[in-house]
């Protein structure tokens, strides 16, 4: 993706600028994912798509495809569209997607480790504080990182297919491994969004920042919620 015709001093002074709205977006996009995931915990809607997905052999994974459709569709909408209210509508998908994909998991943490919700919030807000700091305050720049989670992730998606047809369970390691892809994801957005990113689209930028902080949510809580269960 091509940067903003604009000259290099202009690039320069509009970054911080740009930081700053992308922060904000995500802080927005993390409220609105809360407060609709509550919503959905709350009035049942959860443990209703629980139950749906428990009676369907490849519930899960069909949710997973739909949600991979529609977080492409959002993210087109996000990096590419000219209009900003364009890439907000991207953003709001993709936090609406996200939150439907979650609704069945917070329901199944409930129910299987009590507690465990609440503990997976508080390790990913310190971890992404952490990796945060790391990206901004470090001289790498952490692109590098690209190739290596494009190849990860196609061999995350294959295990978890294969797991699906063939039967076998991804264990705790499995889980702790996706953290650690999570961790990584974190430091390449972030890094990006310092360096590289347009400056004109925050929304986007904050989409991507976004995904991978709830990837890291979704793996933390696995490894709580498995780590309670092998007691």
């Amino acid at each position: 993706m091509e940067l903003q015709s604009t000259s290099v001093n202009d690039q320069v002074l509009s970054r911080p600028a740009f930081i700053r709205s992308t922060y904000l977006h995500l802080a927005v996009a993390i409220v609105a994912f809360a407060v609709l995931s509550a919503l959905c915990f709350f009035s049942g809607i959860g443990f209703a798509m629980l139950k749906l997905l428990s009676g369907a052999p490849f519930g899960w994974l069909a949710m997973l495809g739909g949600f991979m459709v529609v977080s492409w569709i959002a993210t087109r909408f996000a990096d590419t569209a000219e209009s900003r209210n364009q890439q907000l509508t991207g953003l709001g998908l993709y936090v609406l997607a996200d939150t439907v994909l979650f609704a069945p998991m917070f329901a199944l943490a409930a129910v299987a480790a009590p507690g465990a919700i609440s503990s997976a919030v508080l390790v990913t807000a310190l971890l992404v504080a952490g990796l945060t700091w790391t990206a901004m305050t470090a001289k790498t720049d952490f692109s590098f990182l690209g190739g290596f989670l494009k190849i990860g992730g196609l061999v995350a998606l294959g295990a978890i297919v294969m797991s699906v047809f063939m039967g076998f369970t991804l264990g705790i390691w499995f889980s702790a491994a996706m953290i650690l892809f999570a961790a990584g994801a974190i430091l390449y957005d972030t890094s990006n969004i310092i360096r590289h990113y347009p400056t004109d689209r925050p929304a986007g930028a904050a989409l991507h920042l976004f995904a991978s902080v709830t990837l890291l949510l979704w793996y933390v809580l696995r490894f709580l919620m498995q780590l309670a269960n092998s007691d």
